[in-house]
C-alpha cells in the first residue's frame, strides 16, 4: 500500500538524536524538560532527508548527532547502523539573536505559570510560540538544498539548537 504524499517513510526520517554534552552550557529544569521534550517528539514524527547522502545512494533511517564546533552547528549523520554518511555545518550567528529572544521569553513564561493569570500567561506562551515559529522557517531557509525537512521538524530541532547554546 502507498504511503500518503504527507507521511514521510522510513527512509527519510530521524531514529535517534544525540547532543555532545561537551558544548551544552548550565541548563534549569525547564530547558532540560523542553530538551526531553523535542527529542521525544522528534524521534515520534519527523522528516529529515540529507540530500547530499541520498544523491549519494545512502538511506536512512538517520541518526543524528548534534554539537557546536568553532561557532558552527554541527550536524553529523549516519545512517541506521551507526556509520558516518555526512556533515553538515551551519553557521549559528544568525541564530544568536532568536535562541537569545526564545531563551528570555521562555524565562518569562516559566516565571508567568509559577505566578501570573491565565491570560497573561497566555499572551507570553504566544509570544513564545511565535518566536519559535519565526526560528524554525529560518532554520528551514539555512537547511535549503541540504535537507528537506519539515515546519515541526524544524521547530524541534531548533528547540535543540537552543539547548546547545553557543558558549560564551
Amino acid at each position: 500500500m502507498d504511503q500518503p504524499a504527507d507521511q514521510p517513510d522510513d527512509a527519510h526520517r530521524i531514529i535517534a538524536i544525540a547532543l555532545d554534552e561537551s558544548t551544552i552550557i548550565a541548563r534549569n529544569a525547564d530547558i532540560e524538560q523542553e530538551r526531553r521534550v523535542a527529542i521525544f517528539d522528534l524521534i515520534e514524527e519527523n522528516r529529515f532527508k540529507p540530500l547530499r547522502a541520498a544523491e549519494a545512494g545512502h538511506a536512512g533511517p538517520w541518526r543524528l548527532h548534534l554539537a557546536v564546533q568553532d561557532g558552527r552547528l554541527v550536524l553529523a549523520v549516519a545512517d541506521e547502523g551507526g556509520a558516518p554518511v555526512e556533515t553538515l555545518l551551519l553557521g549559528l550567528a544568525r541564530f544568536r539573536r532568536p535562541v537569545r529572544d526564545y531563551f528570555a521569553i521562555c524565562d518569562s513564561y516559566y516565571s508567568a505559570i509559577r505566578k501570573a493569570s491565565a491570560q497573561e500567561i497566555e499572551t507570553i506562551d504566544m509570544a513564545r510560540r511565535a518566536i519559535h515559529d519565526q526560528a524554525a522557517r529560518l532554520l528551514l531557509e539555512v537547511l535549503e538544498g541540504k535537507v528537506e525537512t519539515d515546519f515541526a521538524t524544524a521547530r524541534r530541532l531548533f528547540t535543540l539548537i537552543c539547548v546547545l547554546h553557543i558558549k560564551g
